[in-house]
């Protein structure tokens, strides 16, 4: 499948520090997590905490929140090497007029946590990072992450639905590159380690059509077999939501080439955690 050719090279990042090893730039994530954790506060006070969150199973708005402001909590410890701390963190009182003021109050407190923790340990502090001993600057694009995704969760919570929410989160096309590049490199990787899925039968090369940057689900670094099974090409905003789950092929607009069965099947996996 033809590709646009790419104002820049996809940036080769090690998925061990999150971190660029080819001597570019590296994003402001610190700057760019705030702004994402400012917006996600916002909506957390805007929205219904009884909502349905699209695509996610039953939970409802309270429950992500919860669960966002529990993963800062957590990754707060995992930055500074103590991976002691609960994700699970107690309910605020949410039968009154208050609640939804309630909820984004508790976010905002375990947010700015994660930010002081992360700009005190800086990019080279020890770190547990969910592939062992590491940099903190592991949980800066982690954390990243998993706000950006879950910012969408939450508008497309308040929009009632997924597809809707798109476009909604205004970063670059390559910030969802990078999320992109996070699930081939790291977290698809670590469910085989884990056991959680096996290795993967078929070959599906992903392409982010707006950068021409391109991805291979299922090869192996040791290989030099260049062969795929299938091509999917979207948008990278739409391909990260995609892989994560929040998307079909259809909402994502994603264009296949080759076996589509191949790449249906690869696209059921448990790819991410």
């Amino acid at each position: 499948m033809p590709t646009p050719p790419a104002a820049q090279p996809r940036p080769d990042v090690d998925p061990r520090t999150g971190r660029r090893t080819d001597g570019g730039p590296e994003p402001d994530r610190l700057a760019l997590l705030a702004r994402l954790q400012d917006e996600f506060a916002s909506a957390a006070a805007d929205v219904a905490p009884d909502a349905l969150v699209p695509a996610c199973g039953d939970w409802r708005a309270a429950e992500l929140v919860l669960h966002l402001a529990g993963v800062h909590h957590w990754a707060a410890g995992m930055a500074v090497g103590d991976p002691s701390r609960d994700e699970d963190l107690p309910a605020p009182d949410l039968t009154g007029p208050g609640s939804r003021g309630a909820l984004a109050a508790l976010y905002v407190r375990h947010a700015a946590d994660l930010r002081t923790t992360l700009d005190a340990a800086g990019p080279e502090g020890a770190a547990q990072t969910l592939l062992g001993d590491g940099p903190a600057s592991f949980w800066w694009r982690r954390q990243l992450h998993e706000t950006l995704v879950h910012l969408h969760d939450l508008r497309a919570a308040r929009r009632g639905s997924g597809p809707d929410a798109l476009g909604a989160v205004a970063v670059a096309p390559e910030v969802w590159g990078d999320g992109v590049d996070e699930i081939v490199a790291m977290f698809q990787p670590r469910q085989v380690r884990l056991g959680r899925m096996a290795p993967l039968a078929d070959r599906l090369r992903v392409v982010a059509s707006d950068l021409g940057w391109s991805w291979t689900l299922g090869a192996s670094a040791a290989s030099a077999d260049d062969r795929v099974d299938a091509t999917l090409a979207a948008p990278a905003q739409r391909l990260d939501l995609l892989l994560w789950g929040r998307l079909t092929l259809a909402e994502a607009g994603a264009v296949v080439e080759g076996d589509l069965d191949a790449a249906q099947r690869v696209l059921a996996e448990p790819l991410v955690p």
